[in-house]
């Protein structure tokens, strides 16, 4: 899964399907047991997103080119418009720790952080019925236990965003989707307000940046973890990204007249989904197939049209 490599004065300490993670190598220098969790042990920590693609829980081949530094620019553009959210954004002169150079050969990819104590919640927020929040409402007429009005059809735009939250399962689980009531459960009632709170106002100002570009947030998700030193709830991991959230193309949506697919195509690997679930027997063949070039290809203009559409390219 991991394309990492070892940096002077970084250590690798974890890589998921998508990100690798660094700590600076003198955090650890004094302590035997960072196996045990490296990130406890360091305030700073270099994230650096990969060019890997997933799909259906699968790490496939080849990796999309250029999509890790894509996401990081995006992010980066984020937050620069949510100047007043706290984030996890650190400063290469943090005067705890002699922070190490970031390498130039992953500089357009790598986010310097500050290491949080993450909340065990994906703070999930739906501005337009789609995706398994639209399966669910077929199901059940609700999403998450959150009635919604009879009626409505994919793609249509709820009256009101709805925060859906998700319990962050262990590596290797699934996520589970879970009420309003169980988040107050885990992280307590101030903080799980803070984080309905900040949600909604992140993905209402959001909404309207991208829609000023003719361009759609479907849905989003984000994580938040508490500041080890102020204990503030503070906005984490990749922001507003591709990987991380649904845009759609105005016009094409507003074209009632075009197949559903047409109008709700995203800007991120859809292309991949698709064509995976059209070519792959997942119970014939445990293994995924290789992607095609000209779907590679296609994924990757996507993601570069979301950024031009938006203005965020340097």
């Amino acid at each position: 899964m991991s394309e990492s490599q070892e940096h002077p004065g970084w250590t690798h300490v974890y890589s998921g399907k998508v990100r690798d993670l660094y700590v600076p190598t003198a955090a650890l220098d004094d302590d035997d047991s960072w196996t045990g969790d490296p990130l406890s042990l360091s305030p700073i920590v270099l994230v650096v997103a990969s060019d890997r693609v997933s799909a259906f829980d699968e790490v496939l081949e080849p990796a999309i080119p250029g999509k890790g530094a894509m996401l990081t620019e995006l992010t980066r553009w984020w937050f620069d418009r949510l100047p007043d959210v706290p984030n996890h954004l650190a400063s290469a002169d943090d005067d705890r720790l002699d922070v190490p150079e970031v390498p130039a050969s992953i500089a357009d990819r790598a986010t310097l952080c500050r290491t949080l104590d993450m909340f065990p919640i994906e703070c999930v927020v739906r501005g337009y019925l789609t995706g398994s929040g639209y399966q669910e409402y077929v199901a059940t007429g609700a999403i998450g236990g959150m009635p919604l009005p009879e009626g409505l059809e994919n793609g249509d735009r709820l009256p009101e965003p709805i925060y859906t939250p998700a319990w962050k399962a262990p590596l290797g689980e699934h996520d589970e989707n879970i009420s309003y009531e169980r988040t107050v459960e885990l992280v307590g009632e101030v903080v799980a307000e803070q984080l309905r709170a900040l949600s909604l106002d992140v993905f209402r100002r959001a909404s309207a940046i991208a829609e000023a570009s003719g361009v759609i947030l479907a849905d989003t998700k984000f994580e938040f973890g508490a500041d080890r030193e102020a204990g503030v709830v503070t906005l984490a991991d990749e922001v507003l990204t591709s990987d991380s959230s649904r845009y759609w193309d105005a016009s094409a949506y507003a074209r009632t007249d075009a197949p559903t697919s047409a109008r709700l195509a995203s800007f991120d690997k859809q292309i991949v989904r698709d064509w995976l679930a059209a070519n792959w027997d997942r119970e014939a063949t445990e293994q995924p197939p290789t992607l095609p070039h000209e779907i590679v290809a296609q994924t990757a203009a996507r993601y570069r049209e979301l950024l031009e559409r938006l203005g965020a390219t340097a």
